[in-house]
């Protein structure tokens, strides 16, 4: 049994509204003179990147724009990237400025800038980031994914068909700078998206396997639930389940995307140290298979996972009952696990978002190979607090097709 368990996380965190001016002074204080700025076309073409370009302006640094990175990026989009920018200047830093997919493709281009090869080098059993990767500031545009200070980069491998998280500690960004107002006017599904992730990446991270459960002197990035990420977790699950509906139905309310940034960071604060789980084990097959965002996929099977792991640990999944649905107190635990799972359900309708697997085009044939491509997904598999079989995972499945 593991009696040990270490925190980790950014250098530092900046958080709050026109968080953006105080780049340069941040760069001062790190030397860093070349600058890669990674960013999507979306981004360029609105004031956003401009409001981060613009205090750079009079002061004595080099900047490059890189414009190219895609939503759910690609092995080919990434190896692209990497191939045009490594005949360029070499850069000090790195700034990721997007959703989680640019700020992922920002960490992998670091990754491939400082030491070649292929994202494949490094996929889940192979071999890990030799060391630090070119520093990482992190600026979100979407509370979401939590890239901005997490571990993992998320890639779609195209001819593998499946979605794969590149996991390590060296991946992640040095700075995350939080600014909620870059996020205002955010379009509804995007805002839906993003927002319904974080908050799986939030009860997963509170639900996971209890890190004294892993045997004594395993290392891993993911650790399994342990006293700092709990707290962590249930402060992000109380900001997302109390501000989501209103941050996709009022994209210009700025409390609510203040709070929604807020649950967003200590959500990918506390699944970076514990990891998330089945969610997202089973997303990974699943995105090779559908054009559905990742967030998408994550708030379709959230309802499921849930019910599925609930009875693992009752106290838990009392204390989200009492945090999400904030009903009658004095229900037997069979009827909270019901309570939750319609929650969750009526949730992803309420913000536009689809709730059975044929919406999004998977195929009823195709789910037995969903549950043995999740099982190969070992880093999360093992952090579930149920034990997973190709048998219960198929039945998951159907519920939820």
């Amino acid at each position: 049994m593991k009696s040990i368990w270490e925190f980790l996380g950014p250098q530092q965190i900046i958080f709050g509204n026109e968080a953006v001016l105080e780049i340069p002074e941040v760069l001062k204080r790190f030397n860093y003179k070349s600058i890669l700025v990674i960013t999507d076309k979306g981004i360029a073409s609105t004031p956003i990147l401009e409001k981060v370009l613009a205090p750079l302006k009079n002061e004595s640094f080099i900047v490059t724009v890189f414009d190219e990175a895609i939503p759910e990026p690609t092995l080919e989009a990434v190896v692209t990237a990497y191939e045009k920018l490594r005949e360029q200047t070499s850069f000090d830093l790195i700034i990721g400025l997007g959703g989680g997919s640019s700020i992922d493709f920002a960490k992998i281009v670091s990754l491939l800038l400082k030491y070649g090869g292929s994202p494949r080098d490094y996929y889940d059993g192979k071999k890990l980031v030799p060391g630090e990767v070119i520093p990482i500031i992190a600026i979100p545009t979407t509370a979401g994914t939590g890239s901005e200070v997490t571990t993992v980069a998320v890639i779609n491998d195209v001819e593998l068909e499946l979605k794969v998280g590149l996991t390590d500690n060296y991946l992640r960004p040095r700075i995350a700078l939080i600014d909620p107002t870059l996020t205002l006017g955010l379009p509804p599904y995007v805002t839906a998206c993003s927002g319904i992730d974080a908050l799986a990446h939030a009860i997963e991270a509170y639900t996971a396997k209890p890190f004294y459960t892993f045997e004594q002197g395993e290392r891993a990035v993911f650790q399994g639930a342990f006293p700092l990420t709990e707290p962590l977790a249930l402060k992000a699950i109380d900001l997302i389940g109390g501000n989501l509906e209103i941050a996709v139905h009022q994209g210009s309310n700025i409390h609510a995307r203040d709070n929604m940034l807020l649950g967003s960071l200590l959500a990918g604060i506390s699944f970076s140290n514990s990891g998330t789980a089945l969610a997202h084990a089973i997303a990974y097959p699943i995105g090779g298979k559908t054009k559905s965002p990742h967030g998408e996929i994550i708030g379709l099977l959230l309802p499921y996972v849930v019910k599925f792991n609930a009875k693992m640990n009752p106290d838990k999944t009392a204390q989200l009952y009492s945090l999400l649905v904030k009903g009658d107190e004095n229900l037997i635990l069979d009827e909270k696990i019901k309570a939750l799972y319609n929650y969750l359900i009526s949730l992803n309708e309420s913000i536009g978002l689809p709730i059975k697997l044929s919406q999004i085009g998977i195929k009823q044939d195709e789910l037995e190979g969903i549950a043995e491509k999740t099982l190969e997904i070992k880093r999360l598999a093992r952090n579930n607090p149920r034990v997973l079989t190709k048998d219960n995972l198929v039945a998951l499945l159907d519920e939820a097709f």
